[in-house]
Parts: structure tokens; sequence; C-alpha cells
């Protein structure tokens, strides 16, 4: 790239960071002491505030680099990821939303525990939360690492690194000094950007072709070399049989994974009333489902415009396939057009990465301090010691995050991301599920729901193509491929409900029949929730 584009884009990205930084120093003014304005941002957002937040926290890099390059890559088959998380929304809406807000108070281990023993309950929910939020953290790393080495214009692993390095070091500033408040704001700021972005994009890829979509899937099909095969099921995952597994083990993870994603779970908290959250998700799902739509017609256009090839030369995962059609749209490189085009796409791409992992480390760190170190301690947690211990916790999720995310470089940021939805559906799922509508569901049972999901899902990944076997694993030169399927969502998210009823049919504990009937008219009614 020039240095037009390089110097145009790191001033956008710079401005957004002064932005962002100045609502982080502003809200840290404000008392930040309590666990409530820490954690939940004092219960004070509107549902269409927290609806912009939640697609804000939603719509991540995965979603406007990996889902669009992945389309103009595979066609048909790379629309699974847009379908998957649109769809995923209806389950958030339908099963979760309200009843997560009227029995829980900042994490997904509190709804559990509401009937349980708190002390298993609250580490084993807590392991999972900071598992599955790692591994969404380091796809949003991923994709910094693969922006920054197309602004720059190579692939020099210097940039990268401290690209990734950079992302981790502004994401605990903003869950330090800010907590939810600050991440909010910034999420919704986001929010509007991306979506103007996308909106603005896409109506340059339908005017280039006049309106005319049918004629852009057939342009798109002819420029990637696969002819009608491009817009059919089956280019990339049906092959054979493994494959078209995978297809299935993915779209199980994506529908089912969202209502188990920490980060999503706790933006409920955050509206004064269980009513509020519902319609947090209804503005969630309009702005979201708006926005997956048009990924559609980015990716086909990237296909048409841009070409597969130099899409796969630029990124070989196909990450860089937005900037890159934002280029040619504005009148290719070297112009004008150009060059402001794919500074405004590189910025927001910024600004996505760093909202979206805000959002995620404050979710983290919440396990970290209000699962794990308050269950681990002795005596209750004082307020103040446990908002202290999420602030610290937050360094350490960063510091993890920035070792994986230079690992995992070289892998696309949307199927990471599947990867994470595969363990949130595997281990959340079942025990919020279980804990919500079954009678009998006893503390055994809440803990081998969480490990019989969990532990499943982080082996088999560690056992398949991904991290071993093949040119485009994490460790290429070795082989300890056992598990064929890259998704492991298909044996790890029945295994997850298995070992929830086997541990309850087993427990000799009594289930507590008042707890029960106490949590259920809470988490119908919102008598007695925080």
């Amino acid at each position: 790239m020039t240095g037009d584009h390089q110097t145009l884009a790191l001033l956008l990205f710079s401005t957004f960071v002064a932005v962002t930084l100045g609502i982080t120093t502003w809200v840290s003014r404000h008392r930040q002491g309590s666990a409530e304005e820490f954690y939940a941002g004092g219960r004070l957002f509107s549902p269409m505030e927290n609806g912009f937040a939640i697609a804000g926290d939603y719509m991540s890099a995965a979603s406007f680099l990996g889902i669009s390059g992945l389309i103009a890559l595979y066609g048909y088959d790379g629309m699974l990821y847009s379908v998957g998380f649109l769809v995923a929304w209806l389950v958030v809406l339908f099963l979760v939303a309200e009843l997560v807000r009227n029995c829980g108070r900042f994490t997904l281990a509190d709804v559990v525990a509401a009937r349980m023993r708190e002390r298993p309950v609250r580490i084993a929910a807590g392991t999972s939360s900071v598992t599955v939020s790692v591994l969404y953290l380091v796809a949003q790393m991923v994709g910094a690492g693969s922006l920054v080495a197309l602004l720059l214009g190579g692939t020099t692993e210097a940039a990268r690194t401290w690209t990734v390095i950079g992302v981790g070091a502004l994401m605990v500033i903003y869950v330090s000094l800010g907590g939810m408040r600050a991440t909010t704001w910034i999420q919704i700021v986001k929010a509007v950007l991306l979506l103007g972005g996308t909106v603005a994009l896409t109506t340059l890829v339908l005017v280039r072709f006049h309106g005319d979509f049918d004629r852009l899937l057939r342009t798109a099909a002819e420029r990637s070399g696969h002819g009608e095969a491009f817009l059919a099921p089956g280019l990339a995952y049906g092959g054979d049989w493994t494959s078209r597994f995978d297809f299935i083990s993915l779209g199980l993870a994506l529908v089912l994974g969202t209502a188990g994603l920490p980060h999503i779970l706790s933006r409920f908290y955050t509206v004064p009333t269980a009513r509020a959250a519902r319609r947090s998700v209804v503005w969630s799902i309009g702005l979201i489902g708006g926005f997956y739509l048009m990924t559609i017609v980015l990716g086909f256009g990237a296909a048409a415009l841009v070409g597969p090839d130099a899409v796969r030369a630029s990124n070989a995962a196909g990450n860089t396939a937005v900037p890159l059609l934002a280029l040619d749209l504005g009148g290719g490189a070297g112009s004008t057009g150009g060059t402001v085009l794919f500074a405004v796409v590189a910025a927001i791409a910024f600004a996505t990465i760093l909202a979206v992992v805000a959002g995620i480390t404050l979710a983290s760190s919440a396990s970290v301090a209000h699962d794990l170190y308050a269950s681990l301690r002795r005596r209750e947690a004082e307020p103040r010691s446990e908002v202290a211990v999420a602030r610290i916790a937050a360094v350490g999720v960063g510091a993890v995050a920035i070792g994986l995310g230079l690992l995992a470089r070289d892998l696309n940021v949307a199927f990471l991301v599947g990867l994470a939805f595969a363990v949130a559906a595997s281990a959340n799922l079942p025990v919020l599920l279980y804990s919500l509508f079954w009678r009998g569901f006893t503390t055994r049972g809440a803990v081998w729901a969480v490990y019989g999901g969990l532990v499943p899902a982080v082996a088999l990944v560690l056992l398949s193509p991904v991290v071993s076997g093949s040119p485009q694993s994490l460790f290429p030169h070795v082989d300890f491929q056992y598990f064929p399927l890259q998704n492991p969502g298909l044996v790890s998210v029945p295994l997850g409900f298995l070992a929830g009823w086997l541990g309850t049919v087993t427990s000799p504990e009594v289930p507590d029949k008042a707890k029960h009937a106490e949590t259920e008219v809470r988490s119908l009614t919102g008598s007695g929730a925080v």
C-alpha cells in the first residue's frame, strides 16, 4: 500500500483511539469502586443504547473481515457463518435474555449458583467463561495483525507482533480504567461506525452492478474459477463425509454458542429490568440482521471485483477481502478515492477489534474476580478488593490473548470464533438451560455439565487438523491429529448435555425444590431480581 494509505488510515485510527481513551478517562472520574458500577455500569443503559452495545459486542473482526473473506473464497459455504450468527439470536431472545437478567447479577455463574452449592459451580463456570473469552480474543488479535500487515504493505512479523501487543495494551486500559460504562459507550460508537461503513460499501457494490444482485453472483462465480459450483453447497464442506459432518458441527456451534458467550450474557445486566433486556435483544437483532445480510454482498462483491486469487495472495485465510474491496470500489490502488475508502475501512476494522476485545476482556476479568477469586477465598470478598482483582485479571487475560494471537496469526478469524462458539455451546449452554428449566438439576450435574463439555471441546480441538497434521495447522511440521473434524461441536455439545444429565441422576444430593421454585418465579416474573 502507498504511503497515503498508511498515513490516512493511521490518522483515522489514531482519532478513534483518542476519542475512546477520552471516553474512558471521563468515565474513570466517576465512582468505579462498586462491583455494580464496574461490572454492569450501574444498570443505567436504555434498551436502545444496550441494543447498539450488544450489536457492537457481537459484530466483531470475525464478522467484518473473516466472514466476507470466507464468502469471497468459498461462495455459498462461506455464508454459513452469516446465517448461523444471525439465527443464533433467536435462541438468545426466546430462551435466555429475560431469564438470565432476572436470575443473575453479573456473570453466568450467578444464574447457576442461585440454587446450587456456590463454590464448585462458580469455579467450573468461571473456568469455562475465561476459556471461551480467551479463544474469542485470539480471533480479534489475529484480525488486527492481518489488517496492519496489509496496511503497512507487507507481512512483516514485527508489524504484526507490535500490533497485537498494542491492541492488547489498549484493551487492558479500557477495562481497567473505565469498566462496563466506558466499554459500553465504546461499543456504541463502534457499532455506529461499523454499520455506517458497511452500508456505504454495500451501496457502492450494488451501484457497480446497477442493483442487479443476480449479475453480481454470476460475475463472482465466473471470477472464482469454480463456475456454478461457487454458488452451490460443497465447495468448502462437501468434498467427503468428514467435511459434511464438519459443516453440521460448525452450524450447531454457531446457532447454540451465542447463548453461552460470557460477554453477551453480561450485557443483559446493564439494563434496569428484564423487559429492557428483551427489548435490547430486539434492537440488536435488527442491527445485526442487517449487518450480516450486507456481509453477503461484500463477500460476493470481493469475489467479483477483487477475485479470490488476489484475496489469497494478500492473506491466505481471506481476512483482507473487505479492505481490498474498498480499495477497488474507490478507484483502485493509487487513486484518491481508493486511498480514502481503504483508510476508512481499515480504521473501522481497527475500531471493531478494539471495542470487541474490551468487552470480552471485561467479561473474562469479571469471571476471574467475581467467580474464581470470590469462590477460592474463605470469606466473602469485599466489593472493592474484588474490583481490584478484576483489574489485575484484565492484565493477565490480555497477556494470554497476546501470546495465543501471535501463535495463531495465519488462521481465518471467523474460523477461530467458530471454535469459541463450540466451547460456549458445549460447556456454558447445557448448564444454563438445565439450571433454568430442570427442576431436579443438582450441583454435581452442574459441574459435570461444564467440564463434560469444556474438556472434550478443548481436547478435540487440540487433536484436530487445526493444531497439527496439515500445512494450514498451527504446528504444520508435527502430526498428532486423531480427530478428523475442525470444529468439535457435533461431539462436544451432546457430551455437555449428557454429562449434566448423568451427573444429576447419579448425585446423592436431593434437589432443593424451594430454591427451584424461587428461581422459577424470579426468572419468569422478575420478582426479587437485582
